[in-house]
């Protein structure tokens, strides 16, 4: 859902962009979701190997930010009784040292920037719990930071976006789209912000908040499409990727997604 929509500096089915392509996000994801759902393995080692599978079939990171955000969601769901979001404020509370070995392992696997900056560097033996080392980085990254708000922003900003467009009748891939555009003018994307600095960040989400502000006018599918490619454009020819605001849409649409199968 998240790739066939229309998601302006991302890589998706309109457009390939920043040495990616497309293909490669559908086969990360085909090749992570069984790692990802072994109830066999503890949420870290989950991870660990979903990471693992990507760096073999892709040989790049496609979905870190992903793949740690759609760990703990999907060991949530498995859990008997009570919502997803207090299962998985379990989930996340309970993650052991061992948990915490694993994510960090994950995270050099995949090579990004971000968190392993941290007092805590995970090239290093864990000195702490992984809520403490996503606490020291939560203010520069975004998907840091939903480990210590309980995904704070999907189940708010993003979910809300999503659930706020089916209700005025939206249809295809403008639910996702109206998520993804949520994030991007909500907050300066994490990966902008890694790459190009606080300043680029800053007008991406000023270019985002008008082209939210126009999609929301104007109803009418062709004119949609060009407002959204020209930001597409202008943004690929810079080199500026949302990656965190692409990884949080697919949070968004996973939690919507368990909320309508377990209800």
């Amino acid at each position: 859902m998240e790739i066939e929509a229309l998601k302006p500096g991302n890589v998706h089915l309109f457009a390939d962009g920043h040495g990616m392509s497309a293909a490669q996000f559908m086969a990360s994801a085909e090749v992570s979701s069984g790692p990802l759902t072994d109830p066999r393995l503890p949420v870290g080692q989950r991870m660990l190997e979903a990471v693992r599978a990507t760096r073999l079939a892709v040989a790049t990171n496609t979905n870190l930010g992903i793949i740690l955000l759609a760990g703990p969601l999907l060991c949530a769901a498995e859990m008997a009784g009570g919502s997803l979001h207090d299962n998985l404020d379990a989930v996340l509370r309970e993650m052991s040292m061992d948990d915490t070995r694993a994510v960090f392992e994950a995270i050099v696997a995949a090579a990004p920037g971000g968190l392993g900056e941290a007092a805590n560097d995970v090239r290093q033996e864990p000195k702490v719990h992984l809520l403490e080392a996503m606490r020291e980085a939560a203010d520069r990254d975004m998907i840091a930071r939903q480990y210590v708000t309980c995904f704070g922003d999907v189940f708010g900003v993003g979910l809300a976006a999503l659930k706020a467009a089916l209700a005025r009748g939206e249809g295809g891939m403008w639910p996702t789209v109206f998520a993804y555009m949520a994030f991007l003018a909500n907050f300066p994307d994490s990966h902008v912000v890694r790459n190009h600095g606080t300043d680029v960040a800053d007008q991406t989400q000023q270019e985002a908040l008008a082209v939210q502000a126009a999609l929301h006018a104007n109803d009418d599918e062709t004119s949609r499409i060009r407002l959204l490619m020209e930001l597409d454009r202008r943004l690929k020819a810079d080199n500026v990727n949302p990656g965190t605001s692409a990884d949080l849409t697919v949070a968004t649409l996973l939690v919507h997604t368990l909320g309508v199968q377990l209800a």
